[in-house]
């Protein structure tokens, strides 16, 4: 018998790739945290020896989730400044509190809040675009998760810098200095068109082009943002990023709710990705993306939650739900983004984006074993006739019992691994109350 370090036994594994495969009564093996092999039950039971084996009768095994757009920290806002518009909402609320309170404390505290969160939730692997890149990076290392982190560009002082020059100097150490690391790496993030100038944006392009990194990015989220480009580029936003380099493989652009049938055509020639984060698009009354129109041109997809602070969680079960329903209805198609697409959108889709799918977001062979367990034996999703159309339309979060990252069982029978919870909150505590206080003060 071959020794594997995990034997996990499923009712169900959902691969993602191939399309359209599923194993019913089937393991999963591991060993030093790569997926080795995946069979039926009998022939595990039969060919592998495990140090340690894991049964899960009435549960789906599937890919991580990928959560391919977060603000991170801004859990600490959650419910802050509820039922505005965007720019009235970032512009009177959002902005002048983190100007006057985030530090490396407050990502801290934020970002280790909502990577517990998104573990309970299943997500294995996360996209974040916020100040102190520097804690965020520390807090993935030392939780466990896989994380691909922003290093933030905004054309105006913040706090993490306070010119182009300082934002250029600050992030080039960072990445230098923690360069090469398999499990948490680092995207170029610009804010958004309509907070970057074109010079910092030349020069993020040639970073970009040079160290192959991910260029992540807020874009065509509201028509304001549209008319803003227009009148002072005389162009659109994603024109505008053709025009100085940005527009190819390495971008993923978030949200795309205003996009015209060229932009779409244009997205899938430069093969650029496109995250949607439908419940934030909605809360926010930015519009509605037509994600199967930008499906059918052939524009790579992925899904994200945004931060909770314009979600209000960073469920990805719930995102998929919400993406399948709504695509649903703006393409009048009940056929539309089927529960499979969507699954495949918020594994191997933002694997994808992020560069990663060669590393995760299927099961396969070789891989790394990113793996989520979903308990579909509760009464909110039984009987089970098609196990994939449960976890997009009837499963909830609090389904999630398991999640490994590298074969490591971060998040066990619901009890998270790594993460002091009560110590936490005691974090929490002092920043809700600092938060709280007018504005005026």
């Amino acid at each position: 018998m071959e020794p594997v370090d995990t034997l996990i036994f499923a009712r169900w594994i959902i691969p993602v790739a191939p399309p359209g495969k599923l194993l019913e009564d089937a393991a999963i093996a591991i060993r030093d945290g790569r997926i080795v092999a995946l069979c039926p039950a009998e022939v595990a039971r039969r060919d592998y020896r495990a140090l340690e084996v894991v049964h899960l009768s009435g549960h789906a095994l599937i890919p991580g989730l990928v959560n391919a757009h977060t603000h991170a920290a801004m859990t600490l806002m959650r419910g802050l400044a509820d039922d505005l518009p965007l720019m009235e909402w970032l512009n009177e609320h959002i902005w002048p509190r983190e100007l006057r309170w985030v530090d490396p404390g407050f990502v801290r505290a934020g970002t280790t809040l909502a990577v517990a969160e998104m573990l309970r939730g299943g997500t294995t692997c996360f996209a974040d675009m916020y100040f102190y890149p520097d804690r965020v990076w520390e807090v993935a290392r030392e939780t466990g998760i896989r994380a691909r982190v922003g290093l933030i560009f905004v054309d105006f002082p913040t706090p993490w810098a306070r010119c182009p020059e300082e934002y250029f100097s600050k992030n080039r150490r960072l990445y230098e200095k923690h360069c090469g690391d398999e499990r948490v790496g680092w995207m170029l993030a610009p804010h958004a068109p309509y907070s970057v100038s074109d010079e910092m944006f030349r020069q993020i392009a040639a970073w970009s082009r040079d160290e192959k990194l991910r260029v992540h990015i807020h874009l065509h989220e509201t028509r304001s943002e549209i008319e803003e480009s227009l009148d002072r580029y005389r162009q659109r936003p994603l024109s505008r990023l053709d025009r100085l380099g940005l527009l190819n493989e390495r971008l993923m652009a978030v949200h795309g709710v205003h996009l015209e049938a060229d932009e779409m055509s244009l997205l899938a020639e430069k093969k650029a990705s496109l995250v949607h984060c439908p419940e934030s698009n909605l809360k926010l009354a930015s519009g509605f993306c037509p994600l199967s129109e930008l499906d059918k041109a052939g524009v790579p997809l992925a899904l994200g939650t945004d931060g909770a602070a314009s979600n209000n969680d960073l469920a990805m079960l719930g995102e998929m739900r919400t993406a399948a329903l709504l695509a649903k209805g703006v393409a009048r198609d009940p056929e539309a983004m089927p529960a499979e697409r969507i699954l495949a959108m918020a594994t191997l889709g933002g694997a994808r984006a992020l560069g990663l799918e060669d590393r995760i977001g299927s099961l396969e062979v070789g891989k790394w074993a990113d793996m989520t367990a979903i308990d579909l034996s509760a009464p909110e999703t039984q009987p089970v006739y098609d196990p994939v159309s449960h976890i997009v339309y009837a499963a909830g979060r609090h389904q999630v019992s398991d999640v490994w990252v590298a074969g490591r069982r971060l998040l066990k029978q619901r009890q998270l691994d790594g993460i002091d919870w009560p110590a936490l909150q005691n974090e929490i505590t002092p920043w809700q109350q600092r938060l709280a206080q007018p504005l005026e003060l």
